[in-house]
């Protein structure tokens, strides 16, 4: 019961700090503005990390490592952690019990920004819908254009009803059921 408990904490804590880091590297990714209150916020929750690692970590091709690295790393120290609290022999080849988590966590931060981008495609459609002139709308449009944008290209709208957003939903869900068929690999090569 404590153990679980526990667990649920680390894994909130986690999640949200992941999510932070991987909203960060969106923004980054597609030169949103920061000068509003959630960029502030994000800002807020992942300079004490990104900050330092930037000495260490440049960016590649535009990518903020510095933001994506320490995303990855929780999420695999979740894994570990997990595996410890739930009494999982660990007794096995170090090695491979690395690289399996390694790859989970991998998993699970592909699942957190397939999970971030359903969040930010779902706040812009309700932003289209019920106000589009509010003044986080812009944000949440452009976080969600690059990903609209090519359903755009091949669904035209239907009755000027833009269908791209529900495609893009759909679509997410089976990368989603897919990444869980390679979490389930990568939990394997753990225990081999």
């Amino acid at each position: 019961m404590m153990s679980n408990l526990f667990l649920f904490l680390i894994e909130a804590v986690a999640s949200f700090a992941t999510l932070m880091l991987l909203a960060r590297f969106f923004m980054q990714w597609q030169r949103v503005s920061f000068h509003n209150q959630l960029g502030q916020f994000v800002l807020a929750t992942t300079d004490w990390c990104v900050r330092p690692l930037r000495r260490v970590l440049p960016g590649l091709f535009g990518m903020d490592l510095a933001s994506l690295v320490p995303a990855w790393a929780i999420q695999t120290l979740l894994v570990l952690l997990q595996l410890m609290l739930f009494g999982a022999s660990l007794d096995g080849n170090p090695a491979a019990l690395l690289l399996g988590a390694c790859g989970v966590g991998l998993v699970g931060l592909f699942k957190m920004m397939v999970y971030l981008v359903i969040g930010i495609v779902l706040i812009s459609a309700v932003f289209s819908w019920v106000n589009p002139h509010a003044p986080m709308a812009p944000l949440f449009y452009s976080l969600s254009a690059p990903f609209l944008r090519p359903l755009r290209k091949v669904i035209p709208p239907i009755a000027n009803v833009d269908i791209s957003p529900m495609v893009l939903l759909l679509l997410l869900q089976v990368v989603l059921m897919l990444l869980s068929n390679f979490a389930a690999g990568f939990s394997g090569m753990m225990f081999s």
